[in-house]
């Protein structure tokens, strides 16, 4: 008899289990934002959520109804705490919405689960209401997610105690995302050519690359990408007049012409701003594709050091340092392609493998799922 009830004990315990875990797997979350036209990161990172069940919704929807907001069980916020610096009046608008968001769900006791991306906010007028939610969001989160090992040493810098919510989870590669990589037949006796591509913003330091390379000999600058807004397009346009080395198509690239613009490149080239900057889907993107980068040493390159032969990194301490730095390591890199016009691709195709090895999808995906689990058992 004894033997029978503890049978029936333990069946029900493994009933409960799986009850417990189906009931996580159909959870209801809020992901935001749930989709960015612009950053294949967002379908990524959703993707493997929904296909094991997880129900994903908007984060603007979270107060449509008692009922909604009562069944979301856990929110993941990316880049929350930027904020609009178009005006002063929509900056305040949005800090305010923000914190009110904030403050509803820690007090709803929902799952808050945050991603640091940057060291700071890229927007200059609104850097201390960003910093505001910044430390909201580090009091609250149950769970910050870091993309690379710096972030974790800029956090602990702020507060020891905030260790016991870090997870490092690796950004995920861009393999095929955009459709196949594009196949290059590099040549010594074409200039270097050079590829920025992605939002084009200022703290990109746009103006220091154009200025760099616009003096340059046997080396050819594409800039592709839309723009932050008419003024700065136009901006750009004068500053390429009597540059003839330099293009650029300042509109958003469809997905379909990535593969295309990143095989007719020889490398791509970021000149970050090292103060604001800390990852990269850019750089992630490049390696994907089989190209290698010239970039400051933000923290996604930081953590590749065992790879650090296959890329072009370098520091800087001013204005004047980072167009002095940027500029030796184009000149390193043209020194490789005459040497040997096909090293820069080998350099591109050995970073194409570590990423693969080191940050595939099906990684970034389990962890996410184990990290939601987690959170939601406790």
């Amino acid at each position: 008899m004894n033997s029978t009830k503890i049978t029936l004990r333990e069946t029900e315990r493994k009933s409960q289990g799986k009850k417990s875990a189906n009931k996580v797997l159909n959870m209801d979350i809020i992901f935001n934002p749930p989709i960015n036209a612009e950053n294949k990161y967002i379908q990524i990172m959703v993707d493997p959520l929904q296909r094991e069940g997880y129900r994903i919704h908007e984060l603007d929807g979270l107060f449509s109804s008692w009922k909604h907001f009562r069944s979301i069980r856990l929110v993941h916020l990316n880049w929350f705490e930027n904020i609009d610096d178009g005006s002063l009046f929509k900056g305040f608008k949005s800090f305010f919405r923000k914190t009110f968001v904030l403050t509803v769900l820690h007090l709803s006791g929902k799952k808050l689960v945050w991603t640091m991306h940057n060291r700071m906010t890229h927007e200059k007028k609104t850097g201390k209401m960003s910093g505001l939610l910044t430390n909201l969001l580090l009091a609250w989160s149950d769970a910050i997610i870091i993309h690379c090992t710096l972030s974790r040493q800029l956090l602990l810098e702020r507060s020891p105690s905030l260790a016991q919510k870090i997870h490092y989870i690796p950004h995920p590669d861009f393999v095929d995302s955009y459709g196949p990589a594009k196949a290059t037949a590099p040549s010594k006796e074409e200039p270097l050519k050079l590829l920025f591509v992605g939002a084009v913003k200022p703290y990109k330091n746009i103006e220091l690359l154009m200025e760099t390379v616009g003096d340059m000999e046997r080396v050819s600058l594409t800039i592709a990408g839309k723009p932050k807004d008419p003024a700065y397009a136009h901006a750009l346009i004068q500053l390429a007049r009597n540059r003839p080395n330099i293009n650029l198509q300042l509109e958003f690239i469809p997905d379909s012409q990535l593969p295309e613009l990143l095989g007719n490149t020889d490398l791509v080239v970021l000149p970050y701003d090292l103060n604001s900057s800390l990852n990269s889907g850019t750089v992630i993107l490049a390696f994907s594709y089989q190209k290698t980068v010239i970039c400051p040493e933000i923290g996604t390159l930081v953590d590749m050091q065992e790879a650090r032969g296959n890329f072009f990194a370098y520091r800087y301490q001013d204005a004047a340092g980072h167009r002095q730095a940027l500029r030796s390591a184009i000149k390193k890199a043209m020194a490789f392609k005459k040497q040997d016009e096909k090293v820069l691709v080998e350099m591109g195709k050995a970073m194409q493998d570590h990423i693969l090895r080191h940050q595939p999808k099906s990684l970034v995906g389990n962890k996410l799922r184990k990290l939601y689990t987690k959170l939601s058992t406790d």
